[in-house]
This record gives C-alpha cells, structure tokens and sequence, in this order.
C-alpha cells in the first residue's frame, strides 16, 4: 500500500483474510451472530495496524443518517450521576462509530423545548431523555416515540416510550439481603421521600426481602426520612435514641446513610460494632470516603446511558421503530465496604 494512501475497508480484508463484508459487519455494528468472537478480533487488530478508520460521512450519507444522538437531560452540571450516564451513553455511541449531541433543561420548559426544536432541526438519528433521579415523567413535545428512548424516567402514560431503568426493588431487595445475611433481623429502613417512585420500590423491595426471611419490620423503624444528610440525621437520632433499637440499617442513599453515621456517633453507637448501615447510589466522592467506608448498593447510570444509545442504534441499523412497549430494568450491584459486620448480641 503506498505511504500516503488512506487504508481501505479492501485492506482491512486482506490482511486479515476476510471478506470485505466482514469488515463491514465489524464496523456497522452487525458483527454479532454473523461473525465468531476471533474473527472480529482479527479484524479489529488489522485495522488498527494499518491505521484505518471508517469514513463515516460518506456511511451517514448512504444510510441518510446524520451519526449523531441527541441526550437530553434535566440536569447535567449539578447532578453526582450524570457523568457516568452522559459517559455510558458516548462510549456506545463511539462503538458504533457515532457521535452524542449533549443538551440540558434544568427543569425549563421552555429550554427543554428549545433543545428538542434544535436536535430535530440537526436530524438526530434518536433522542435520550435522561433524569438524573428516578421520576414519572411528561415527556416534551416533539419527541417522536418511534425515535426515542427514556433513561431512568418513566412516561407518565405507560407504553408510550421505551425507557431503560435501574430494578430499584431488586435494588432495595439486595440491600436488606446484605443484612440478614450477616445474621441481622432487626433492621430499620430510612426511606426517601412520601410517594417518590425510586423511594417507593426501593422500601417494596427491603420488605420483599424480610418476607423471604421470616422477618417483620417493626412500624416505628420505618421512616420518610427524604435524601439529605440532616434528614438521615434526625431519623437515625429518634429511632437509635433507646435501649431497644435495631441492629442494622438500610438509606434511602448515601446521604442519609452519612446523616445516620454523624448520629451514631453523636449517640456513642459504635458503627459496625453495634450498629451496620447500608446506603444506596454508590455516590462519588461519598461512599467509599466515609468512616467507616460506607456498604451501599450502586445505580447503573453508566448502562443506562449506554443502553438506551445501543437501543436507538439497533432500530436505526434496523430500520425500524423502537419497541415502545419496551423497558429495561438494569442490575442495582452491591458494593460491599466496611460497615455491615455481624450483629453483637444485646
């Protein structure tokens, strides 16, 4: 191949001794089911050795696709968790050989109506609608449902729009299961919110989970504690303020699990000692930095943003439709830190 010549897909074929269909399934994203695991392989390794790069102008034109997905999110800046989705969601769009057009409401509808007039004006081969919490939702205007796909949010009518979501009752399962598996059955939970969706499955989940043990929860252990650091502070200093208290328990998230340490601590509890808590989000620069470091169940905003941009991409390779009927329900992993042990007998 002569020095200055920009290698070819044909290239690519030969020196990895395939066809040029091959290549071409590798690099539209239709490799699998048509091509073994060491064939990709193969062909990955010869492109990088030659240096060569899929012109995706002249494939976006063929296609009639502009290689760009619009995300629109309520709220970017502000928000512990959008990184991770707005990551997710670029890294499967670079796999495909695609691009994520970012654009933030902050809850106005009249910005969020803009940024919908400007990603339809740039032809956006999609459109995610990303919140940073856990929410029914009334999706703007303008976003065709036949093009689009919600991220941790749910449409307001059901059906309506695909949606990728974290499984926040087999969230709020895993985290009680932390607990009776130390051997702990007396257990509190400092919920969020009155009525939030997330806070809702999350406390259907933990009771799920005592069920399944033979356990009950005692009435004045369960607690609206809301999502703040004081919140957690003052549920934990009613409930752990008596001789007869639980052993372990389960946040609404980090926060309210580092509210529930400052009590401990005010209160004498040693924490994991005699008391075990688990929190919930894996917060950045939060859980793991807390003392003690902090057991808490993660939210996949990383997958969610990557599977809602795989979702659009596979119906646009298609050419077809998102399954609007469709949502996914995403693994709520459990990180395990230093603050559940066994509980010591009183």
């Amino acid at each position: 191949m002569p020095v200055n010549r920009r290698p070819t897909a044909r290239d690519v074929a030969e020196l990895a001794e395939v066809s040029r269909a091959a290549v071409s399934f590798v690099f539209s994203g239709r490799a699998a089911g048509n091509l073994s695991a060491e064939t990709q392989e193969r062909i990955r390794r010869a492109a990088e050795q030659l240096g060569y790069r899929p012109d995706e102008v002249a494939r976006s034109l063929r296609r009639r696709r502009s290689g760009v997905i619009g995300l629109l999110s309520d709220q970017i800046a502000t928000s512990p968790f959008a990184g991770r989705m707005v990551l997710g969601a670029m890294e499967a769009a670079r796999e495909r050989g695609c691009q994520v057009l970012l654009l933030e409401s902050r809850h106005d509808p009249h910005a969020e109506s803009e940024a919908v007039s400007e990603l339809r004006a740039r032809r956006v081969d999609g459109i995610v609608y990303a919140a940073m919490s856990m929410r029914r939702t009334d999706v703007p205007e303008g976003i065709d449902p036949a093009h689009a796909v919600l991220a941790n949010c749910v449409a307001r009518e059901p059906g309506r729009y695909a949606s990728v979501v974290a499984d926040e009752p087999a969230g709020g399962r895993a985290a009680v299961d932390v607990l009776i598996e130390a051997g702990h059955r007396e257990i509190a939970l400092f919920g969020g919110e009155e009525g939030d969706i997330a806070a809702l499955d999350r406390a259907r989940g933990f009771h799920d989970g005592l069920r399944a043990a033979g356990l009950v929860a005692r009435p004045e252990w369960l607690r609206h504690a809301g999502w703040q650091i004081d919140e957690g502070y003052a549920a934990a200093l009613d409930v752990l303020d008596s001789r007869s208290r639980p052993t372990g328990v389960v946040c609404a998230n980090d926060r309210v699990a580092t509210g529930v340490l400052l009590a401990a601590a005010r209160l004498g509890i040693d924490v994991p000692g005699e008391l075990s808590v688990v929190g919930y989000d894996d917060q950045d620069q939060v859980a793991g930095h807390l003392v003690p470091a902090l057991t808490t169940v993660a939210l996949p905003h990383h997958a969610m943003g990557a599977t809602a941009v795989r979702t659009l991409l596979d119906a646009a390779d298609a050419e077809r439709s998102v399954d609007t009927a469709r949502t996914v329900r995403l693994n709520c992993p459990v990180v395990r830190r230093d603050s559940v042990r066994p509980p010591t007998r009183r």
